[in-house]
């Protein structure tokens, strides 16, 4: 199988059910309490529940916009985890890693009308998520591998990330290109204890695009200007100055050994840089990455105005969808990253991570047509 020939994308890493009760308007409070009252029968709508989680959000996000795609999520073979594998099935992916010793990840979602959402979220398979998870023969025909999410899966973070780093690494020796996405980490929990610059010391060097959002970089890299700005409140990427804030860490990541960074910035958009030559002729040789186009390259893309804003669930996955889907397609870094914030400011059309998705060539032909910038 020659170079050329490799189309298929793995999106491997977390993945989980989310099941949101839909709470009618009338039962809009300032205060949780006044409506989640022990003892207490709430009559609630329909329950929305659909997969969440970077494997379902930006794989099938793939598989909508026509790549080869095949999940990799560790999932039980309880109940919950019939119903991910059924809402794959509906897709026509395959791939999920059934465990009959773990459960099948979850959250409930408590979105109360006029009160911040609450989440129940139990992790699951997504803690015991291996390397030897993965077997040699799905990787036979996979030009890029994307995983999604280290932060919520416990063994991708302890002992340093040996896990996530010698998973990273057996991809780059099989010649596949890798993808690295990142969550919001909780600096409460176990995983925001974890030493995350040495974690990323070990594994961008085996890291070819590198996309994380700032608020995640933020906290591994920059941890001062990170308490600062949440003492703030709000939308930390709204206070950001790209020079100042973005720009160093990106500098820092490619020191680290990543080959391409891309950093989501919110409303304030995406800050792209690219390593030399040299290492970018280390990215995998499946990808068959056009080196002369990619190298040395920086640059700032403005998000676009999105036609309504209805829920920004799912629009980071979504616009690195649509970023990985442009680089297969061997467009510019400048068009991957402009078709990834159009995709982004689809995304929040809708309710949900898919449902505003659209086709690469249309969102290319709306930019062309001088499609509005969203102003700071």
């Amino acid at each position: 199988m020659s170079e050329s020939t490799y189309h298929k994308i793995i999106s491997a890493g977390h993945i989980c059910l989310d099941i949101t009760p839909v709470f009618p308007a009338s039962k809009s409070s300032a205060n949780v309490g006044d409506v989640l009252v022990p003892g207490k029968l709430i009559n609630v709508d329909a329950a929305d529940v659909h997969t969440g989680g970077s494997v379902a959000n930006t794989g099938l996000a793939l598989k909508i916009l026509g790549a080869d795609v095949e999940l990799m999520g560790k999932i039980g073979t309880d109940p919950f985890g019939g119903m991910v594998k059924d809402i794959a099935k509906g897709y026509g992916v395959s791939g999920l890693i059934e465990d009959q010793d773990s459960s099948t990840s979850y959250s409930v979602v408590l979105a109360v009308p006029g009160v911040d959402r609450i989440f129940l979220h139990n992790p699951g398979a997504n803690d015991t998520f291996r390397n030897s998870d993965i077997k040699d023969e799905s990787l036979n025909d996979a030009a890029l591998f994307h995983f999604g999410y280290p932060p919520l899966m416990r063994s991708m973070f302890v002992e340093d990330g040996v896990e996530l780093i010698n998973m990273l690494k057996r991809m780059k020796d099989k010649g596949i290109a890798t993808s690295l996405d990142f969550a919001a980490i909780d600096p409460d929990a176990e995983s925001g204890k974890a030493d995350w610059k040495k974690i990323l010391s070990g594994a961008l060097k085996y890291v070819d695009f590198f996309v994380p959002s700032f608020e995640e970089l933020c906290f591994m890299l920059n941890r001062p200007l990170y308490d600062s700005l949440a003492l703030k409140g709000g939308d930390m990427a709204c206070l950001i100055d790209f020079e100042k804030d973005v720009k160093p860490m990106a500098d820092e990541l490619i020191e680290l050994g990543a080959g391409v960074v891309l950093i989501k910035c919110g409303t304030k958009g995406m800050y792209y840089k690219t390593s030399g030559k040299k290492r970018l002729s280390a990215v995998g040789s499946r990808l068959a990455l056009d080196v002369d186009m990619w190298a040395d390259k920086e640059g700032i893309v403005k998000c676009y105005k999105a036609d309504k804003v209805l829920s920004g669930t799912g629009a980071g996955d979504t616009s690195i969808a649509a970023f990985l889907m442009a680089l297969m397609d061997k467009k510019s870094p400048e068009w991957c990253v402009k078709l990834a914030a159009a995709e982004g400011a689809c995304a929040v059309t809708t309710y949900d991570a898919l449902g505003g998705l659209k086709p690469l060539k249309e969102l290319e032909e709306r930019i062309n047509n001088g499609w509005e910038i969203l102003e700071d």
